[in-house]
């Protein structure tokens, strides 16, 4: 019942799933880690359906697949157009490239780009996105979005291009001071971050305290209450990391999970034969 409490989780993770950034939209991602525990459970030996609680949960995971599969294949196509759309900024990619790298130098200054010729790469595939409103509901909310967003600020992206050495965007300092707000709500306890506002460039000077005070601090505390409360973290973050694992690679954690049931189901089933 444990194991398939987490497989039920799982699913409500992928239905339920929610996110913020649009290049990583929670729509496509949930549908995409539904279709793989639908094939999982699919490919499960078949036992009598009134007594398998996964076959029975297997059909309610084809239907939910079957009713958003027209909204799951719109949504993705308007991903790729968002994508196209996107890569028409030519924004360096932090995760695989460096700025320092000599590569990426040598690149960029036989393909300088200018202002001008961003504008009319990305007015161009703004004329040829022209979704239908009915059967593309997701399509034609984001050329709508992305067509008052261009003609508000558009110009205000762009700067970029002309000045050398000007960052497209301030995405780093954002996540450093998200970095300072969630530390400060672990060691107050509070909510409110409302002191960042007024002290956060000092608490960014003096965020990390150097290892000598950290290990003094350790060792004040005695080693049974370190190793109590490290076991009630563990357990406390045990969801947290089921879920992480899900979405990192759900093939491997939903097979898992299913190899762990039939592993126990089995033990229990050869129980119940020697009781008898």
């Amino acid at each position: 019942m444990a194991v398939e409490s987490q497989i039920r989780a799982a699913i409500r993770d992928c239905v339920n799933r929610t996110n913020r950034k649009p290049f990583n939209w929670g729509g496509i991602e949930g549908y995409q880690q539904l279709s793989v525990i639908g094939e999982i459970l699919r490919s499960l030996p078949c036992r009598e359906i009134d007594t398998d609680y996964l076959s029975l949960l297997s059909v309610w995971v084809d239907l939910a697949l079957l009713t958003n599969c027209s909204v799951a294949s719109d949504l993705e196509e308007a991903h790729k157009w968002l994508r196209r759309i996107a890569e028409c900024l030519h924004y360096p990619e932090h995760t695989s490239r460096n700025t320092d790298d000599v590569t990426y130098i040598t690149e960029a200054a036989k393909l300088p780009l200018t202002s001008f010729q961003v504008r009319c790469k990305m007015e161009e595939l703004l004329q040829q996105f022209v979704p239908d409103s009915q059967q593309n509901p997701a399509q034609f909310a984001l050329k709508k979005k992305l067509q008052l967003l261009w003609h508000k600020y558009g110009a205000n992206l762009l700067h970029c291009y002309d000045i050398p050495g000007l960052p497209p965007d301030n995405l780093k300092i954002e996540s450093k001071f998200s970095q300072l707000r969630r530390h400060q709500r672990r060691i107050s306890g509070r909510k409110s971050t409302v002191e960042l506002r007024d002290f956060g460039q000092y608490q960014v000077l003096f965020f990390a305290e150097n290892e000598k005070q950290l290990l003094e601090q350790i060792q004040q505390v005695p080693i049974t209450e370190y190793k109590t409360q490290r076991r009630r973290l563990a357990m406390a973050e045990a969801p947290r990391q089921q879920k992480r694992r899900l979405h990192r690679n759900p093939v491997s954690a939903i097979q898992a999970l299913v190899n762990q049931h039939q592993e126990l189901l089995t033990v229990l089933e050869f129980q119940a034969l020697n009781t008898n």
